[in-house]
This record gives structure tokens, sequence and C-alpha cells, in this order.
């Protein structure tokens, strides 16, 4: 039993941070480790990661999910991408059509079959049950080349706005380049090239991963025994070049908590390849709860065996009672109260996140996926 309760705190509503700082990194920077906190600015992360360290950042890019169209009647649909039914990468390359799972405003006023048109796309509702579109357009051009055109920024449904012209580059990542994501992996958004390059300087070095946040990451834990919420999917692709670079000895940092995800669900892959070589990589989340762990080496070598890159789908759920095998640090906003979100940061810090928390609200630091950031050791 988790009570979700125990994992909650009171957010007042002028806290949510609205819009980003004018400069990615002078955010403020909560550093916690071993239950003592300091109050700094992020460009001030270079003074607190060691030499020889592993940056692992989630280099997915986030797509324009928010498509608006009208009926012949004027009735408004609004159409918001969350995964297509291949694979992201394909997806964004298909062209002529596309077929996704979405979200539906106004569903009611659009009857299966029928067909929207915009300059430029078509939508037709294939079935209702599961918001299922298809999507259609003529020429040359990609399905990412096309919303790119037609398509808005998403923003978190909590922010209560509609996106504007900066919204397009400030809620991506400097290293953003792998299309696919309907949500940003906000942890990055504090770096910046100058900031990677200090970095690189002092021997912390990058490492990608691609993780393509879904919707799902703002779903509430509904359930009063978070043991019952279901987790939700999302799509990962990694290269041999990463996993070597897990293998080479260094500290190991992860920019949020879908870097952090994908790191341990590989380690759980590596895991069941140890007893079936031919394992599709599929994460459930409940596999760390129940596998048997094995050496983190031999884990990331059985991963080395495949084809790279290696592409796979986890709903990991970290969760406190968690047991952490391949991060030692963690660079991450802070999250909903109640959210999976918070339960991985408590199992990341153990009880102190309340205090950290608290701090932080005292301390005037601004909070959601516009807002600052913390450090944190293990």
């Amino acid at each position: 039993m988790i009570d979700i309760n125990e994992y909650t705190y009171h957010l007042p509503a002028d806290r949510v941070a609205l819009h980003p700082l004018e400069k990615r990194d002078q955010s403020k920077l909560l550093v916690y480790r071993n239950g003592r906190i300091e109050h700094k600015v992020f460009s001030q992360i270079v003074d607190y990661l060691e030499v020889n360290t592993l940056l692992v950042m989630n280099n997915t890019r986030v797509i324009p999910a928010r498509l608006s169209f009208k009926k012949d009647t004027g009735a408004a649909i609004e159409i918001f991408l969350l995964s297509p039914i291949e694979s992201v990468t394909k997806a964004m390359i298909a062209k002529g059509s596309s077929t996704w799972h979405c979200t539906i405003g106004n569903v009611r006023r659009w009857k299966t079959g029928s067909i929207l048109k915009h300059d430029l796309l078509q939508a037709e509702l294939i079935d209702r049950d599961r918001s299922i579109v298809r999507f259609t357009w003529r020429g040359d051009h990609t399905f990412a080349e096309i919303i790119e055109q037609v398509g808005q920024t998403p923003l978190p449904p909590y922010l209560k706005r509609d996106a504007d012209t900066s919204d397009k580059a400030r809620y991506q990542t400097v290293y953003a380049a792998h299309e696919g994501a309907v949500a940003a992996p906000t942890a990055g958004l504090h770096l910046t090239d100058e900031l990677l390059r200090q970095l690189k300087q002092k021997d912390i070095l990058p490492a990608y991963v691609t993780l393509h946040v879904g919707a799902g990451t703002f779903m509430p834990v509904k359930a009063q025994n978070a043991l019952d919420h279901t987790m939700h999917e999302e799509q990962v692709v990694v290269t041999h070049e990463f996993i070597e670079q897990l293998l080479g000895g260094r500290k190991i940092v992860a920019v949020g908590t879908t870097s952090l995800r994908v790191l341990e669900s590989l380690y759980w892959y590596g895991c069941i390849l140890e007893k079936n070589p031919t394992a599709s990589f599929i994460i459930t989340q409940t596999d760390p709860y129940h596998l048997e762990a094995i050496d983190i080496r031999k884990s990331l070598q059985n991963l080395l065996a495949l084809p790279s890159p290696i592409a796979g789908r986890t709903s990991i759920y970290i969760h406190p009672g968690y047991e952490f095998h391949l991060c030692d640090a963690l660079v991450t906003n802070f999250h909903q109260p109640g959210s999976t979100l918070m339960l991985l940061v408590a199992a990341f810090v153990g009880p102190g996140w309340k205090n950290m928390y608290q701090q932080a609200l005292e301390n005037g630091y601004r909070f959601l996926s516009y807002g600052d950031s913390s450090l944190l050791f293990k």
C-alpha cells in the first residue's frame, strides 16, 4: 500500500510558472545532498557535478501535437496527437497517410467516417471508441513537415493558456533532435549550448537517449493506493554507443525523469535478456518488482548483443521502495502534487522530499514545466 495522500503538498496557483524565464540557465537551482539543501542558480550546476561524469539527456523533440479543425457547420474540433499506431519514427517520416490515437475535443460533433479538412491536412475519425484518427495529405511532405505547418505547441494543460510564438522554441531543449514527443522533457529546458560547452570542458560528457514523452505524464494518480495506478507507456530508442558510454565507468547523472526511466528500463531489459536473449524490449510497470536482478555490467553487455539502435516500449513505474541501478544524481523540475513524478522523486531522495519542496515554496521557486530546477543526489 502506498497512500498517494502522503505524496502531495499544497501548490498555490501563483507558484506555477506560466512562462519561461528570458534566459534558460538563470532559473533557480535547489541542490539536495544527504538532507542538506543549497539554493543556487542553474548555471552553477557546473560546480556541483564531478569530473568524469556522464550527463544523460533525452533528445526527443516536441511535435506541434495540437491540431484545430472546423466543420462546414462552423463547429470547432480540436485533435491532440497522443501516439501513432506504428512506431513514432515511422509515423514522423510517413508520406500521404498516418494514423494516431488522439484526444478529441467536441468529439460528439464528429461522426465516425466523416472527414475534416484543413488547408494541408484531412482527418477522418475511424474508431470513435478508441479515438483513432487517420490523417491524409497530398504531396511529398512527411507527416512531421505537415504538422509543423498546421499544428500548435502542446503546452501542459495546467498552464491554461494558448501557446504563443515564443513557446515554439522555448518548449524545446536546445539539443532536441528526434520528433515524437507531445510533452517536453522539461528538466533539459534549463541547459544552453554555452553551459553544455562548460560542462564538457570539465569532462562532464553528454550522452543521449530518446524517449518520446507522452501526454500520460500529466495523468494524475486517482487511486488512493498508488500501486493501483495504471502507468502510461512510452517509446524508447538508444544506440550501442550510448550503452558503451554507460559501461565507461563514469558517474551517471540523469537530466529529467524521462532519462532516468530510460536508464532503469535498459537495466531491466538486460536482466530479461539474461534468460531470454530474443525477448522484445517491453518493460511493464511491475517488472522491476518481480524480475531477478543481475550484475549491472552484465545487464548492459547483454544489450550490446542486439542490433543497434535498440527500440522498445516502457511503462516502468518508479515509486518508493524502488532500488536504483544506473543513476547517481538527477536533475529535475518541481512536480505536481500526487503525481507519478512526485513518487519517483520520493523514491530517489527518500522522505526528505517533503522538506525539499517546503524549502522551495518558502524560497520563491517557480514550479512545473516552465519552473525552476533541482539537482538531487541519490
